[in-house]
């Protein structure tokens, strides 16, 4: 890492750094126009180079125990993966390892080998779709006209917005029948089977959990909440003779995805710390189950320097202003 890193300067070392976690999903062979925010691997590389060239790459169980030691390395980082999906075995973890950068997948255990996610199924039948007019309503998912890939895009964004807050039986039935209408029967799975799953950790990677079934945790109750979280953290352990640290809420967003109770229900199962898709860099003080993770999707690398540096900018400026108001409060 260079010296005179801009990087360096916006998180020194120790107490006052800022823990950057960056979230990707899938890397592709090529660009795929449906999958508008996943690189392909090229793209994958220029990243990857950009940040074991400018930041200090660390495990994410590691890197969270520094946080909150206050020994964090100059402008430390930590590259995460959700889902499962195997070209982050067969795809990224070449590159990784290429340029010595550590990596984290958060496991959907109920998806493992054999299977597709809900979305997959949803992008791969709108892929499939000749073009003109697309009645869904059966499926409480509107009417569409498809002309191009941006229409495309549009049913695909449209769909899952929808779908993904169903209760995930109903989701996945309404996925593979979409899929199974399209002529996917019997597509290649997409996901890591448990054998791959254990070659990534026999990598050097590390694995995490992400629930078994990727419910959003807010929409269930207390027992099938807990449920998913700790299910899913015993496949692992199972599967790899020892349980993970790290967790990652399904879809991420505080609030809205999950709740505090769940936050309390990834620290009793077990975990040491839980990322969200708030988007942030963490300060030491940061909740150790709500850290935030972020990714810029620019396509330039001077661009997503920028935006590295941004996220970075307004972490200082959010811990600033808290010392601010503290401040005004004890003198007022």
């Amino acid at each position: 890492m260079g010296r005179f890193s801009p990087f360096r300067w916006l998180s020194p070392a120790d107490g006052g750094g800022r823990l950057s976690i960056f979230i990707f999903h899938r890397v592709m062979p090529h660009v795929d126009p449906l999958r508008p925010g996943e690189p392909d691997e090229p793209r994958f590389e220029r990243i990857v180079e950009f940040l074991v060239r400018h930041f200090s790459v660390l495990p994410l169980a590691q890197a969270q125990r520094s946080l909150c030691d206050g020994t964090l390395p100059a402008a430390a980082a930590c590259i995460t993966f959700d889902d499962g999906y195997a070209d982050n075995l067969t795809a990224a973890a070449p590159i990784l390892r290429r340029h010595g950068a550590p990596a984290t997948v958060f496991v959907a255990t109920g998806f493992t080998g054999g299977t597709r996610m809900f979305n997959d199924s949803v992008i791969e039948a709108v892929r499939a779709l000749p073009g003109g007019d697309t009645d869904w309503r059966e499926f409480g998912l509107g009417q569409h006209r498809i002309t191009d890939d941006a229409s495309r895009l549009e049913l695909i964004g449209e769909a899952l917005r929808d779908l993904k807050y169903r209760p995930p039986q109903e989701r996945a039935a309404v996925a593979a029948e979409l899929s199974h209408r399209a002529g996917l029967d019997g597509a290649p799975p997409l996901m890591l089977s448990r054998s791959q799953i254990f070659e990534w950790r026999d990598l050097g990677f590390d694995v995490g959990g992400h629930t078994v079934n990727h419910p959003i945790l807010a929409r269930l109750g207390d027992a099938d909440a807990a449920a998913e979280i700790a299910a899913g953290r015993d496949h692992l352990r199972e599967w790899l003779g020892e349980a993970p640290d790290v967790f990652a809420y399904p879809n991420g967003v505080p609030g809205r995805d999950y709740s505090p109770r769940d936050s309390e229900l990834v620290r009793r199962a077990g975990y040491r710390c839980a990322v969200s898709t708030a988007r942030g860099a963490a300060a030491r003080d940061v909740d150790p189950y709500q850290l935030p993770r972020f990714t810029p999707w620019d396509r330039s690398m001077w661009q997503f320097g920028l935006r590295c540096a941004q996220t970075l900018v307004e972490a200082r400026r959010d811990v600033a202003g808290d010392a601010i108001k503290n401040n005004r409060e004890v003198h007022s």
